[in-house]
């Protein structure tokens, strides 16, 4: 019943939903801001031009469309918030050294997509640009880290990869685009025969290291095992030398790293290192990122990126429930100029307080108060609250 006059997969989100989100939208962006990222809010609508450019070349079909009546030129409404802050740092900041950007907005999506299953997650993310260095890898995922243990979960467990291992591995072979995408579903959905069927026209040896991706997967072990088994190329030497960084660098954190070669997310637009996050009791990942390098020459300036995301109202939806809010209830005087002064005192330390409307008793347990303002001694006092409809207005009036 909560979308019967909306469209599938958009859902309203009610108070006590509402007012968590919000607080952790609240608590993640001042982690950001802790950690040198600057807040920006991209508009909900583009130029398909300029959604679709770069990174963002992927999202077409995710993207719903509008004509502009101004102009007559096609719309789309973001279906990711990450393409534009690409935009913002090549043409709008213009740095020349590092920009960190960080964003929390929703986004819609002409399928249904993330944990929640919506169709308009809250996307909140942080980016890094200008450096093409491992050390700016660690950095972004060290702050996905602490953002999901921000919001309260505990282990955690990173699934880390590298593009540019499958990228060097059918690098001038000669083969079609739809062999390579096929490759990279066979790879994605680890299904080794269907690797072995789609590149018998690849050579034997080739074809045996292909599918040697789909059984490297592991601890940080299984890059010694990969040194092995992969070709001695400098690229591949490189991709597994920093995977190994990225162990190191997250060794002191909460978190439990694992390694996926054959995990491709994102290859038609990641440059690198590609990772997700996952959690007991979620069915997919919480976050998700990596390096998109290319960027910046699409873009028209040489700016190396990476970043992640994560849709918080994905991952509210499956923490526990919150507890009762904690409300003080005082009483519907308006000429006393002491309750006044009392009931902003309080609220200026933080506290929520809902003043009663007289004819409301009989609801009065609806507001979810659990203490009431009450005169003692002709001072205002804050005291529990027994059951609030029981009470007469009397006895919270005096």
């Amino acid at each position: 019943m909560r979308n019967w006059l909306l469209p599938e997969y958009i859902e309203d989100v009610l108070p006590a939903e509402a007012a968590r989100v919000e607080q952790l939208r609240r608590s993640l962006l001042d982690l950001f801001r802790v950690h040198g990222y600057q807040y920006v809010i991209p508009p909900m609508m583009e130029y398909m031009e300029s959604l679709t450019t770069g990174i963002g070349h992927d999202l077409d079909l995710a993207t719903f469309k509008v004509v502009d009546q101004l102009t007559g030129k096609l719309m789309g409404i973001r279906s990711d918030i990450t393409p534009q802050t690409a935009r913002i740092d090549a043409h709008m900041l213009n740095n020349q050294g590092v920009t960190r950007l960080c964003y929390a907005g929703s986004v819609l999506r002409t399928e249904p997509d993330g944990l929640a299953r919506s169709r308009e997650p809250l996307h909140v993310g942080a980016e890094l640009y200008g450096h093409a260095g491992v050390a700016s890898d660690i950095e972004i995922q060290r702050l996905m880290i602490k953002a999901l243990h921000a919001v309260g979960l505990g282990t955690l467990y990173i699934d880390i990869s590298h593009v540019g291992i499958f990228d060097s591995l059918i690098d001038g072979v000669g083969i079609g685009e739809l062999q390579e995408q096929e490759l990279y579903a066979a790879l994605q959905s680890k299904d080794q025969a269907a690797v072995r069927q789609l590149g018998q026209t690849l050579s034997p040896d080739l074809l045996d290291v292909l599918c040697a991706l789909v059984e490297l997967n592991g601890g940080v072990e299984i890059l010694d095992t990969a040194a092995i088994r992969l070709p001695k190329t400098d690229k591949i030497q490189k991709a597994l030398d920093d995977l190994k960084k990225i162990a190191t660098g997250l060794a002191d954190l909460d978190v439990k790293v694992c390694f996926d070669l054959a995990e491709l997310r994102g290859y038609h637009y990641h440059s690198g290192i590609v990772f997700a996050v996952y959690a007991e009791g979620y069915s997919g990942p919480l976050a998700r990122g990596g390096r998109y390098d290319e960027v910046g020459a699409i873009f028209g300036r040489a700016r190396p990126a990476t970043g992640f995301s994560l849709d918080l109202r994905g991952v509210v939806a499956s923490l526990p429930a919150a507890g009762k809010t904690s409300a003080i209830l005082a009483p519907a005087v308006f000429t006393d100029a002491s309750l006044t002064v009392a009931i902003e005192r309080l609220r200026s330390q933080g506290a929520v307080v809902i003043q009663d409307l007289p004819g409301q008793e009989d609801y009065r347990a609806e507001l979810g108060c659990d203490r009431i303002l009450t005169k003692q001694d002709g001072e205002w006092v804050v005291v529990t609250a027994p059951e609030l409809s029981n009470l007469s207005i009397g006895s919270i009036h005096e």
